[in-house]
């Protein structure tokens, strides 16, 4: 991009410098969690203030720390979400009591569900009226206790160093996720008194994670790779969360197995590479469900084996020993059995086999094999010369950001055309609400990613239904002067519901389809932003080329066909071999 993202000048301070910090010690308890903040090298909050948090702000007036003011707590957090998976930092949010936790546990659940990690402060009452219902109160450590890797109350000033040093390092390390720190406003404005707590080193003997494989199923892995028929890797999020790219490559390259992605997974190997099936699961390419169905030694890195992804398990890979790599010791064995566990991180398993003495196995007939099927079953679509299609557009956006550009959506069908569409050159530029399926996700996360990398074109591509979820936060595009691009696939439904009752319910469509909608182009403009309207086929090129090239925020308002479907499908309770609309002859 030619220009960088321009932000307030609050954001282009620069950070104080350690011993600048370390000149004066904080005074309160809020001034200990700046300071705490900032010696964990925090960049950026997303947040939004309340009455539990005043004395937070407060602090944060007096020695700040770049924020971003979302519109809404639910923007706040998604956004967060977008900086840790673009940036791999933890995302930081900050919001009050009541309410303002309350709206974040979307956001939290779908963190833990895709392991990206975040630190939340969440304000609470006053210690001295906990649990008597009082204004603005709720258990948000109840709440979020099964939706948190862990959490925290804090109950005295003293340990507040210590826990947020803890709560950054719980949700970095191990299986990623989100730790949330709960402050009562009592303790907010505590006096500090004891400065040798920031002194205190992180230990939690419960809590080990295991990062190196264990040599023995190393060799057991090599053995059964090498007697491998027909092998392949499905290649999971682990790769990128443990910035395996490099090594996964590198290793099926040397011992040319083919290698499939989950929704998540998407870009830990380049798109156009030739041992690559593309993504696998209810709506993944043929080639890619039937190699998983026919394979005999499955490599799984990374990857959880949701639903989504096996089909029905009574028939999932059914002739594969599989040999399961996971950070996670509860993932491995949860949904798929498996002869060989490796509880370690992607990148030093990957390491410790490409440094194993491997015999490559014999694949090139098996190759061959997914290569013929490719070619009879490619993805598809039929042309409709009155209506621009949904994958054309994708298509268009692809080929004018060079397959180059970090891509957000909510989830739906959007988000599989996205998926299928937008072949993906790097790693990282993939952000998608996968486990939870949020809608509301792709535009805060956008902004959040944005953030994290000023210099890349950032691109949200979203429905009409889910926009409308986070669409107040329009209002950070002008303010930030954020130029992310704003793709609103407009199909008038909630086009993944309107397909299921197409499908499964004889085309009943119950509130599915959307007769009302706002004009999108004059809400972009009542917020200062560029509004384009793309009604044809013909006007598709000419405008996402003006559009996307900018370097101004700009939303896009791009009405495709309605009734158009995301295929191939696995029907639920179907297997990955079992799909339809493979193929539109």
């Amino acid at each position: 991009m030619s220009a960088e993202v321009q932000t307030k000048q609050a954001v282009l301070e620069p950070m104080p410098t350690m011993e600048e910090q370390q000149t004066t010690r904080p005074a309160d308890g809020s001034a200990v969690l700046i300071q705490a903040l900032k010696d964990q090298g925090v960049e950026v909050i997303f947040g939004y203030p309340g009455g539990a948090v005043l004395p937070i702000y407060d602090a944060l007036y007096k020695d700040p720390i770049p924020h971003v003011l979302a519109r809404h707590e639910q923007g706040a957090i998604h956004a967060a979400e977008g900086y840790a998976r673009v940036s791999g930092k933890p995302g930081v949010v900050i919001a009050t009591s009541g309410p303002g936790a309350t709206n974040l546990v979307t956001g939290i659940t779908d963190a833990m569900m895709d392991s990206l990690p975040l630190v939340v402060f969440t304000g609470q009452v006053a210690s001295s009226v906990i649990g008597t219902d009082a204004f603005q109160e709720a258990d948000i450590i109840g709440i979020t206790q099964p939706i948190t890797k862990h959490n925290y109350q804090v109950r005295d000033v003293a340990d507040f160093p210590r826990i947020i040093k803890e709560a950054f390092h719980i949700a970095s390390t191990g299986r990623r996720g989100p730790v949330v720190v709960d402050i009562p406003k009592n303790v907010a404005t505590e006096v500090f008194t004891t400065p040798e707590s920031f002194d205190v080193e992180v230990d939690l003997p419960g809590y080990q994670p295991t990062t190196t494989p264990n040599f023995l199923q190393i060799q057991k892995a090599v053995h059964t790779l090498t007697h491998a028929k027909k092998p392949i890797i499905l290649a999971g999020a682990g790769i990128l969360h443990a910035q395996a790219m490099d090594e996964l490559k590198e290793f099926v390259e040397r011992h040319r197995i083919p290698v499939t992605n989950t929704l998540l997974g998407l870009g830990s190997i380049p798109g156009d590479h030739e041992l690559f099936l593309g993504m696998a699961g209810m709506h993944g390419t043929y080639t890619a469900n039937m190699a998983l169905s026919e394979c005999d030694v499955l490599l799984n890195i990374g990857a959880r084996f949701d639903d989504r992804l096996t089909g029905n398990l009574k028939t999932f890979a059914p002739n594969a020993k599989v040999i399961h790599i996971d950070i996670d010791p509860a993932e491995i064995g949860k949904n798929v059995p498996t002869e060989i566990p490796i509880v370690a991180d992607a990148k030093e398993a990957l390491k410790a086999l490409l440094a194993a003495d491997m015999y490559s196995p014999e694949t090139e007939e098996w190759i061959e094999s997914l290569v013929k099927k490719t070619e009879d079953f490619p993805l598809w679509y039929k042309e409709d010369d009155s209506a621009l299609l949904p994958q054309q557009a994708i298509q268009i956006i692809h080929r004018l950001t060079n397959g180059d550009a970090i891509v957000t959506t909510d989830v739906g069908q959007h988000q599989m055309w996205a998926a299928q569409y937008y072949a993906l050159n790097n790693p990282d530029h993939w952000v998608t609400s996968g486990g939870l399926g949020t809608m509301g996700f792709g535009f805060p996360a956008a902004i959040g990613a944005q953030f994290a990398k000023p210099d890349k074109r950032v691109v949200a591509i979203v429905g009409d239904a889910g926009f409308q979820m986070t669409a107040q936060e329009l209002s950070l595009l002008q303010e930030f002067r954020i130029p992310v691009k704003v793709v609103i696939l407009n199909n008038g439904a909630l086009g993944m519901v309107r397909q299921w009752q197409e499908t499964f319910y004889d085309e009943r469509y119950s509130q599915s389809l959307i007769p009302v909608q706002p004009n999108f182009v004059k809400l972009a403009e009542a917020y200062d932003i560029k509004g384009y309207r793309i009604n044809s086929p013909e006007e598709a090129e000419a405008v996402f080329a003006e559009a996307l090239l900018s370097d101004e925020p700009v939303l896009i308002d791009c009405r495709v066909k309605q009734q158009e479907n995301v295929y191939p499908m696995v029907a639920p309770g179907k297997g990955l071999h079992e799909m339809i609309g493979v193929s539109g002859k």
